[in-house]
């Protein structure tokens, strides 16, 4: 016969599991992310397995405007040729974001009909994750969505980009990056 459990012990034992239960994590605000920040991932697709990988840096520099913010980011991409020196290509773009009148939810100021050739963006905070996504249609009427997750951590900030084509899953790139800079 097992020992019955008194309403003392179970009630000291859910304390326990409520006092080292991960909190939900308030939303930070968009202060929080201003800064530079530099850093390197890796590239994958679903031919990477065959392949390989391709390596990238990463530059994110995030700015009050107005009242909202703006996020100018380049990637430096390193990808074929010689391995001693390879070919290299940088992509840079920049949005500037304003405060929709929803919570932690954005819209960029320079958004164009993606249909006429443009691109749609807005940003979300949710706890430490800023992301921005940035929709195009190409001319045959295939979306393309990128989405771009940037979490705050005490030594730096986390960076997964992707990028679907009509729901197919074209790229994902992990990387890491150190804030140097206000």
């Amino acid at each position: 016969m097992r020992p019955a459990i008194s309403r003392t012990s179970l009630l000291a034992v859910l304390a326990l599991i409520v006092l080292v239960s991960p909190a939900r994590a308030q939303d930070l605000s968009i202060a929080a992310f201003f800064g530079t920040f530099k850093g390197g991932g890796v590239a994958e697709n679903r031919d990477s397995i065959y392949f390989g990988v391709t390596v990238r840096d990463f530059d994110v520099s995030i700015r009050p405007a107005g009242n909202g913010f703006s996020v100018e980011w380049a990637t430096i991409i390193r990808k074929g040729g010689d391995p001693n020196n390879p070919t290299v290509r940088r992509k840079t773009q920049t949005a500037t974001f304003v405060a929709t009148g929803q919570p932690g939810v954005y819209r960029a100021t320079d958004h164009a009909d993606p249909l006429s050739g443009g691109r749609y963006a807005w940003a979300r905070l949710e706890g430490s994750t800023l992301m921005v996504y940035i929709m195009t249609i190409d001319a045959k009427g295939r979306y393309s969505i990128q989405s771009y997750s940037r979490t705050l951590h005490p030594s730096g900030m986390d960076f997964v980009f992707q990028r679907i084509r009509d729901g197919d899953e074209l790229r994902t790139v992990k990387g890491k990056l150190i804030k140097y800079a206000q």
